[in-house]
């Protein structure tokens, strides 16, 4: 696909943008040399490289390419471990803490963290800056909410050292902001990302800040040392997403960025939207550049590359969506993939991608009902798991129509206890038992990640043999509390989804 052809798919895919004729000739040179980026162009001298992810070398230039010691990426395994290296962390920081996250929990170690936070900023004598973003809507549910969590970051001495953002989709308007209630209208779009960051640390999740991420809810995380520019990039990016949010005072309040002319509801939708993408493609744009210069230099000692990828649907940025498909769709024969999502909900071009142009083995694993972070919820959310069962139900029939069964297998994750909220990828190069190239972060590879919430995630390319071995076992530990998919599970009495469950999936699909 060309890179105009990337272009005009985008501008397609937003038929209720309404632009002007200038706008829509603005918008096209400034996408086809953002498209540019994904061009089949050939690296010149990257065959120096050397690593088992050649065909994957046209990463160099879709996305800012930052070189890493594999030594020091550590994978966590266990939530409880997430949750102690994250105080350990924050007790130790000594310049910066910046942490995203869709919310912050209101229990005994979320405060324990704010705890952490406001004494770490205190013994430094407000030499550690913080700032936290979270989404808007979920961080204000409920009269005990992150907001309040929050507030004692905010005051005292030092709480000019600490900001807290909380960003506001422009889809959540007029009359759907008044009549959707709480519950429900993270549906329409959210901030979704999670990077927690101290110094030149980065762990990116896909887990929350709340209890039962800290307990028994199985993610993954990916702690990335002595990364001075990636953190760097990282702590731009939340900053430029906090340059149109709402800022948390110290009262409770919360005051709209005066660093944006416009405003996510109450301006014009598209007036929004293009302010604020045009901050993030320049960011993103400029730091692909700069990275474009500088890679060569390191290629001889580098043995791991890390490609930060952005999704902001809402925002009309599909950055990582289209990278993850040319992914899927190149994978040759001899490869194996295998794909995580706690909500089995892929979109068509995945789908497509999968089913049509891949020829690696896949294994694609998701949630058991019964560890779906819905099971046995009240009201119409305790229908989510089933709806999550016709999805998989109907893809899974998919690979028989298609002779696509031998090739490609399903798994459910069940642990007694626990649910599941891992995602990503794991890629393993033809002959090669180790992957030698994953994606982890917050993207689920369903349509709300694609289109509804603000989402990124890291690709990682190595050839650093100890951190390939990481991530073997990494993804050896979540199948094996795992059972394939075949037929017989859709027919058990417990699985058949109730009639108003299958209207469900069939009219909102799209919303989760």
């Amino acid at each position: 696909m060309s890179s105009l052809s990337i272009c005009v798919k985008s501008l397609r895919r937003f038929p209720r943008t309404k632009l002007r004729r200038q706008k829509v000739l603005t918008c096209i040179v400034r996408c086809k040399m953002h498209a540019a980026m994904l061009d089949d162009e050939k690296i010149t001298d990257f065959e120096a490289v050397q690593v088992e992810s050649s065909s994957l070398a046209w990463l160099h230039k879709a996305a800012p390419a930052f070189p890493v010691d594999g030594s020091k990426v550590t994978i966590i395994h266990e939530p409880s471990e997430f949750y102690s290296t994250l105080l350990e962390k924050c007790k130790t920081a000594k310049t910066r803490i910046t942490l995203a996250s869709l919310y912050l929990g209101t229990g005994k170690l979320e405060t324990e963290l704010v705890k952490t936070i406001k004494q770490t900023v205190e013994s430094n004598n407000g030499n550690v800056e913080v700032n936290i973003l979270l989404d808007y809507m979920r961080g204000s549910r409920g009269k005990m909410n992150s907001k309040e969590i929050l507030r004692p970051l905010l005051e005292g001495k030092y709480g000019h050292c600490c900001r807290v953002f909380l960003y506001h989709t422009p889809r959540l308007r007029g009359f759907l902001k008044a009549l959707i209630p709480d519950r429900f209208n993270e549906l329409i779009g959210l901030q979704h990302m999670k990077l927690y960051l101290f110094d030149d640390t980065l762990i990116i999740s896909g887990a929350n800040l709340s209890n039962d991420y800290f307990k028994n809810r199985q993610d993954r995380y990916f702690m990335l040392e002595d990364c001075k520019e990636l953190c760097d990039f990282y702590c731009s990016l939340v900053e430029k997403v906090s340059e149109f949010s709402f800022q948390l005072e110290s009262d409770g309040s919360t005051r709209f960025s005066d660093k944006i002319s416009s405003h996510p509801f109450e301006s014009p939708d598209e007036e929004f939207t293009e302010e604020a993408s045009d901050r993030i493609r320049n960011l993103f744009q400029a730091e692909i550049n700069k990275r474009s210069e500088l890679y060569k230099a390191e290629i001889p000692r580098t043995d791991t590359w890390v490609f930060p990828l952005v999704q902001m649907g809402q925002l009309n940025i599909r950055h990582d969506s289209e990278i993850t498909r040319r992914i899927l769709e190149r994978a040759p024969t001899g490869a194996t993939l295998r794909l995580a999502t706690g909500y089995f909900n892929l979109t068509t071009e995945f789908r497509t991608a999968i089913l049509n142009s891949c020829r690696a083995d896949c294994h694609l694993l998701t949630a058991h009902p019964e560890a779906n972070g819905f099971f046995d919820a009240k009201g119409i959310a305790g229908g989510i798991p089933a709806a999550y069962t016709k999805i998989e139900e109907s893809f899974f029939k998919m690979c028989e129509k298609m002779s696509q069964s031998d090739r490609i297998q399903l798994w459910e994750f069940a642990k007694p206890g626990w649910t599941y909220h891992a995602k990503g990828l794991w890629y393993s190069m033809p002959n090669e038992q180790k992957p030698s190239f994953t994606l982890i972060g917050s993207p689920n590879f369903g349509y709300r990640s694609v289109e509804r919430d603000l989402e990124t995630q890291i690709a990682v390319m190595t050839r650093n043999e100890k951190l390939q071995e990481s991530l073997k076992k990494e993804y050896e530990r979540l199948f094996d509390s795992a059972k394939p998919v075949t037929q017989r599970t859709f027919s058990q009495r417990d699985r058949v989804p109730p009639a108003w469950v299958r209207m469900v999936v069939l009219f909102f699909r799209y919303y989760f």
